[in-house]
């Protein structure tokens, strides 16, 4: 009997870049660099300044990188020096999943001018839309 082929695309291994949920680091990235047990991980992001530390699985979320060959147990200066070259922290900036955070985060610390300005913007869009509509249906 053959197996089936895993629905999980994302595992925790050394070297997943990981998304923390908690803490004061909240919203940043770090590199699984240890595997405890089956509920705690030692994470470590020098280029993000996240602390060295034991991290809880149900407080971080696996992101699709993974920064390859990185030894167990490495070092801050390792692990660092892993990162660089792969230019890890770059290519999570690029991805839609960050671009969107921060998105958010942009449109949480708007005031409330800032928010009226916007929809200023938008309704002066939208009327030269129609016009223009109008104008190429007429």
């Amino acid at each position: 009997m053959q197996a089936q082929p895993s629905n999980f695309k994302r595992f925790v291994e050394v070297g997943r870049v990981v998304l923390l949920k908690s803490g004061p680091q909240e919203g940043q990235i770090a590199v699984i660099v240890e595997i405890i047990d089956h509920n705690r991980a030692i994470i470590d992001g020098p280029t993000t300044g996240v602390p060295r530390q034991s991290f809880p699985y149900r407080h971080i979320t696996l992101t699709p990188f993974v920064v390859s060959s990185l030894p167990r147990g490495a070092g801050t200066g390792v692990v660092r020096k892993f990162l660089e070259k792969e230019g890890t922290v770059e290519k999570w900036n690029k991805s839609a999943w960050a671009v969107k955070r921060a998105a958010i985060a942009k449109r949480r610390s708007t005031s409330d001018f800032e928010r009226f300005a916007v929809m200023l913007a938008k309704k002066a869009r939208r009327d030269q839309t129609r016009k223009t509509l109008k104008k190429a249906s007429a």
